[in-house]
Parts: C-alpha cells; sequence; structure tokens
C-alpha cells in the first residue's frame, strides 16, 4: 500500500494568518468552493412499524406529516439551513428557497 504524502498545515497556507478580526477575501474562500455538500429536500416524514412498511407495494401511498403547500426543508449535510417551495423546471424538480435557517453557533465541546 502507497503511502499518502501528508503537508505540515502551516505548509498548506499560502501566506500570512489574516490579522484577528480582519474579513475573509475571496481569494481565502476559493479552496473552500470546491468542496462538496450532501443537499437533500424533505417533502415529509412519517414513522409506521417495520410490519407496515413491509406490506408496501407498488401504488401504495404512505401519508406523511406535511399539508398540501407547507414549506418543505432543506438540508445540507444533514443540517436544516433553509425551507421552500417545489418547483417544476423544465422536465425536473427544483426548490424555491423562501427562507434561511440561521442556526445558532453551538458552544464547541472542551476537552
Amino acid at each position: 500500500m502507497a503511502e499518502k504524502e501528508s503537508l505540515p498545515l502551516n505548509e498548506l497556507n499560502s501566506g500570512p494568518p489574516p490579522p484577528e478580526g480582519a474579513p475573509v477575501t475571496v481569494e481565502q474562500l476559493d479552496a473552500v468552493y470546491a468542496v462538496p455538500v450532501e443537499v437533500a429536500a424533505v417533502l415529509g416524514k412519517a414513522t409506521m412499524p417495520v410490519s407496515s412498511l413491509l406490506k408496501l407495494g407498488r401504488g401504495a401511498v404512505v401519508e406523511l406529516d406535511r399539508k398540501v403547500g407547507e414549506a418543505i426543508d432543506i438540508y445540507v449535510n444533514n443540517r436544516l439551513v433553509a425551507r421552500g417551495e417545489v418547483v417544476v423546471v423544465e422536465d425536473r424538480l427544483g426548490i424555491t428557497m423562501t427562507e434561511i435557517i440561521k442556526a445558532e453557533r453551538q458552544p464547541s465541546q472542551q476537552q
């Protein structure tokens, strides 16, 4: 098995760190823009016992916890970030964001 080359963190930076409180520049964010994230749009949820799940077949209807026209939840990497509405874009489904969810910062866990 080939050994991976690793660089110390200080060699990954292109220059000295910005002063504390300095605004972040677009150039500093370039590496972040290429990071893939998983986006999921949840129409609704349902809870059922496994026995009911196993009885489902083609054409079965599962009642979700949302009403028609109610906003759907939009998750990025399993974190709720927005709510929106389903739209049709050509022959595909899409989402229009109608509300951005501001998450309160969780205090970092000290070890």
